[in-house]
């Protein structure tokens, strides 16, 4: 079969987009310069911190094997240390050298996704209409996505809306935001960008701060990107590739102390509580069935029957939400996969995700594998503080 059928064939398996429905155009990523394979940076973070605890030293090679994470990328460097060695130093006042780094770092990762969405969107930047700006790594006025918008060169009457400090969850946010906006806007382009970097946390070990090891052994930096926009013109190349259905947010009413950030003149301290898990897997199940419910899906499609982009923000919730939900074994491999590759990159986590989710769904119509009706629905879902539920029910186009 010549490469023009095979494209044509391909093309033909398409499933239409719903009039009016936001969709994904395209997607883009990028990363810090400093990559960080997990076997390297238990000796790199006891060095770097000046820890001399063997019992610290050994947790963090415990917890580092527990995530599953196998790289991270991270704009922390040996070279920022040297010019900042105050950020190792227990109980520096240095939020002002953190933002001095953080601020322009998040700013030019998110610029690079951004560029590599719209290129992959195959429209100018002068499309765009509004950007959707997420980060929990900056504080500046006026904020990352004017910076963004500059450095883009989008017309200086962009739609601005900036999410700040909504963690893991925070991608998931921007998508029903961008939905929003392109549904209600007819002809709109919404740039979403999400860009993090664990510069503020960064702090030497204590035993009175044990989540801080948990830190150190998954986060990563990174930003995602991607073009939200309904009904996909024709003949400006647009190749809308997942559909935004139906979209909604919960909190979990007496639980906003299981996830806890506050910041200090040191940087961000972070509190995790044991029973996160715990309460997402009580909670999971009742949320997507409401999701499926409210979006209209037949109720007697069953879990097993979609395809899932869950936010992967450990093994443990991962393994969690399988076993509550009955996923059969490979149903969260694009997650385990993103985490592994990247490690927790809070919010633009979920776009790894997608990305890889997008990949094995088009291998599967390459392959012949694709049946009518198959995986057309899927679920995507993040938790952070709250605690809180995002979830948007998606149709893979």
């Amino acid at each position: 079969m010549s490469q023009k059928n095979g494209d044509h064939n391909l093309a033909a398996l398409r499933r239409a987009p719903t009039p009016g429905k936001a969709t994904l155009l395209a997607i883009g990523k990028a990363f810090p310069s400093q990559l960080i394979p997990q076997e390297c940076l238990v000796e790199g973070y006891i060095r770097d911190t000046k820890c001399d605890d063997p019992a610290i030293k050994e947790k963090l090679e415990r917890l580092c094997k527990t995530t599953t994470v196998k790289r991270r990328f991270t704009v922390l460097s040996r070279e920022i240390l040297d010019k900042y060695p105050e950020l190792a130093t227990e109980g520096s006042p240095t939020i002002r050298q953190r933002l001095e780094i953080a601020n322009p770092a998040v700013v030019d990762m998110a610029a690079d996704a951004s560029l590599a969405c719209i290129k992959e969107w195959g429209r100018p930047a002068a499309d765009i209409t509004h950007l959707v700006y997420v980060s929990s790594s900056e504080i500046r006025l006026p904020g990352g996505d004017l910076h963004l918008a500059t450095r883009l060169g989008l017309r200086s009457d962009v739609g601005r809306v900036m999410l700040y400090f909504l963690g893991c969850y925070g991608g998931v946010t921007g998508l029903r935001v961008a939905k929003d906006i392109a549904e209600n806007n007819p002809g709109s382009r919404v740039l979403l960008a999400t860009s993090e970097t664990t510069i503020l946390g960064f702090r030497p070990p204590s035993k009175s701060r044990p989540y801080d090891l948990v830190g150190a052994a998954l986060f990563g930096d990174g930003a995602a990107a991607v073009v939200v926009g309904a009904d996909p013109v024709e003949g400006k190349e647009e190749a809308p590739f997942m559909e935004l259905s139906y979209a909604v947010q919960e909190f979990l009413p007496g639980t906003h102390g299981v996830i806890d950030g506050r910041l200090s003149e040191e940087g961000i301290n972070f509190k995790l509580g044991r029973d996160l898990p715990e309460k997402i897997e009580g909670n999971i199940e009742e949320f997507c069935r409401k999701l499926m419910r409210n979006g209209g899906l037949d109720c007697g499609v069953g879990f097993n029957e979609l395809f899932w982009a869950v936010h992967p923000g450990g093994p443990a919730i991962l393994n969690r939400l399988e076993g509550k939900l009955g996923l059969e074994e490979g149903k969260l491999d694009c997650s385990r996969r993103a985490l592994m590759d990247y490690g927790n990159v809070s919010s633009n986590t979920i776009f790894y995700v997608m990305e890889y989710m997008r990949e094995e769904l088009m291998k599967k119509r390459k392959g012949g594998e694709y049946k009518e009706g198959e995986e057309e629905w899927g679920l995507g879902l993040a938790f952070g503080p709250g605690i809180t539920f995002e979830g948007v029910l998606l149709r893979s186009l």
